[in-house]
């Protein structure tokens, strides 16, 4: 079954994007992942929630890929890159 990890992230400043951006879509697809969402545009349909300056869709074969992805050696440097100038809340879950 197909998982996704979704995320909600609050941009602080854009000085990690380049790099960060260079490299990591080619890192999720060597996990089997891609892109489905990607920056979007939110806007509000139901609640209060203020909302996020950016959201993202990533899709895997399964939730034990997603992991992989998530927790290699090789995101784990794009990880602080990204913490270095945003905070992110992000979830795993199974597809339909």
């Amino acid at each position: 079954m197909a998982a996704f990890v979704i995320g909600c992230m609050k941009i602080h400043n854009r000085d990690w994007m380049e790099a960060y951006f260079a490299q990591v879509p080619g890192l999720i697809e060597r996990f089997g992942g891609k892109f489905v969402v990607r920056g979007g545009d939110p806007s509000v349909l139901e609640g209060s929630q203020a909302l996020p300056d950016a959201v993202f869709v990533l899709e895997f074969e399964n939730r034990k890929a997603a992991a992989a992805f998530w927790n290699s050696a090789e995101f784990a440097p794009f990880i602080e890159l990204r913490q270095s100038g945003s905070s992110l809340e992000a979830m795993l879950v199974d597809g339909a």
